[in-house]
């Protein structure tokens, strides 16, 4: 018995040190929409855990369109990834090893580790988010709970400011932050608008999200269509993509509107995106003027958790409903960006890492 109690113990031992761990690391800067050698594919021994750390099995990664803007060699509201340099991105996952008081094994978490199939950081790190899968499912914390729901709670709220009664616009509404703009708007008693990619993506948001309406921008007439659905004009536009978008919106916002601005993903895969128009060139030359500017959720990173906490509760009392495209296997994770670039995902894009 006692020799087969030291087999066993010998051969967890080498069971966790010889753990791998698959990552993608940016492997050159892209031009235009970024193929698979823009990445290298990379396998290594999962190190062993210094004290105060611990070590997270992904489960999902989360693929955003922030991803693209990432890969270029320019400073925007935080650094470039280097070449060599693990892809970035927010995971959630099982915590699997512990040398930190803050962290156990089997504990829930998301934490922004990259493309990698196990992360390894300090317990401390602001970083980490717990999350509770018996409130709702872990991949939701990437998306509708967690930073793309984050996103659209803060943006349309404390910037937006709807008030009843007035008209809320969202362009990419059948996306990860989009559809939650609009049902925020809609639980505020306000008149929800979306702007999406054909009938599939728009019907969605009407019939199932309960949008007010929602303008298929590929159908050919999306300035008129606009128009119909805002009699009363637009007064507050939640702007994820740029280009026409914005300027057909722009023709209808009100005095006194409000424009917060999450991105303009339409320009992401420019080859010479600095001399590109930009939502900011298009509201800037407007008399009057809206009042807009550019935010990251980080602004108010101390309320994030209050923010999930109201938004699992709208889920749970089926106010707010959503919608995951999920992509099998980490090394499918440059395909499911491109996704994401192009408008072929439906509601929040994720890999599924590993099951746990």
């Amino acid at each position: 018995i006692l020799n087969i109690c030291w087999l066993i113990k010998i051969n967890v031992r080498e069971t966790i040190m010889t753990r791998i761990n698959q990552r993608w690391l940016l492997n050159k800067r892209p031009e235009g929409m970024p193929e698979d050698d823009c990445w290298k594919w990379e396998e290594v021994d999962v190190p062993e855990l210094k004290d105060g750390e611990i070590l997270i099995k992904s489960l999902y990664l989360s693929i955003d369109p922030y991803m693209r803007g990432r890969m270029n060699d320019a400073m925007s509201y935080t650094g470039p990834v280097q070449i060599g340099d693990v892809m970035v991105g927010e995971s959630a996952g099982i915590v699997i090893d512990s040398k930190s008081d803050n962290f156990k094994p089997d504990d829930y978490v998301c934490v922004h580790g990259g493309w990698q199939s196990y992360v390894a950081v300090r317990g401390d790190g602001p970083e980490l988010f717990k999350a509770d899968p018996d409130i709702v499912p872990l991949s939701t914390y990437l998306g509708t709970v967690g930073m793309p729901g984050r996103t659209a709670y803060f943006g349309l709220t404390r910037l937006g400011k709807p008030k009843e009664g007035e008209t809320v616009v969202v362009s990419a509404a059948s996306g990860a932050v989009g559809t939650v703009v609009g049902q925020i708007a809609k639980i505020l008693n306000c008149r929800a608008v979306g702007i999406a990619g054909g009938d599939v993506k728009c019907s969605y948001v009407t019939d199932e999200l309960g949008f007010d309406a929602c303008i298929d921008y590929k159908g050919g007439n999306l300035e008129q269509d606009l128009k119909q659905a805002c009699p009363d004009g637009i007064d507050v536009y939640f702007e994820n993509v740029g280009g026409e978008v914005t300027k057909a919106v722009a023709k209808l916002l009100n005095p006194g509107s409000r424009v917060p601005i999450c991105g303009f993903v339409s320009k992401y895969n420019s080859r010479d995106i600095m001399n590109e128009e930009t939502p900011f060139d298009v509201f800037g030359t407007m008399r009057p003027k809206p009042k807009h500017r550019f935010f990251v959720v980080t602004e108010w990173f101390d309320h994030w958790a209050d923010a999930t906490k109201e938004l699992s509760g709208w889920i749970k009392e089926g106010k707010i409903k959503y919608r995951e495209t999920v992509t099998d296997g980490l090394i499918n994770a440059p395909q499911a960006l491109r996704d994401v670039l192009s408008g072929k995902n439906f509601g929040k894009q994720l890999v599924k890492v590993a099951d746990e």
